[in-house]
């Protein structure tokens, strides 16, 4: 679905009917606007947490984790995040290691 669309002098545009009404958009919804692959995306701001209760279905049964668990697992995620942030900075500009 898709439909042409004209930026007024203001840089607004008109979201098509159709599209709105498929998304679910109405009066006031915040959009977040980028560039990715030189082109303009829109993403509406239409759904909070709670609306995505249970989109993974059930989790299995005994699965589960504590304050702790999640905690050391942030932890690890971003301390892995960081070897990678500066690997890539050093390779970036022809640095060792």
């Amino acid at each position: 679905m898709g439909a042409y669309t004209t930026m007024t002098s203001k840089g607004q545009l008109t979201i098509p009917k159709d599209v709105r009404e498929e998304l679910g958009l109405g009066a006031g919804t915040r959009f977040y606007v980028t560039v990715r692959n030189g082109e303009v995306v829109a993403m509406p701001k239409n759904r909070k947490l709670a609306d995505l209760a249970g989109i993974l279905g059930r989790p299995p049964a005994g699965a589960g984790a504590t304050i702790e668990d999640m905690d050391d697992a942030i932890g690890q995620a971003v301390a892995e995040d960081d070897v990678r942030i500066v690997r890539e900075w050093n390779e970036a500009h022809g640095r060792g290691k």
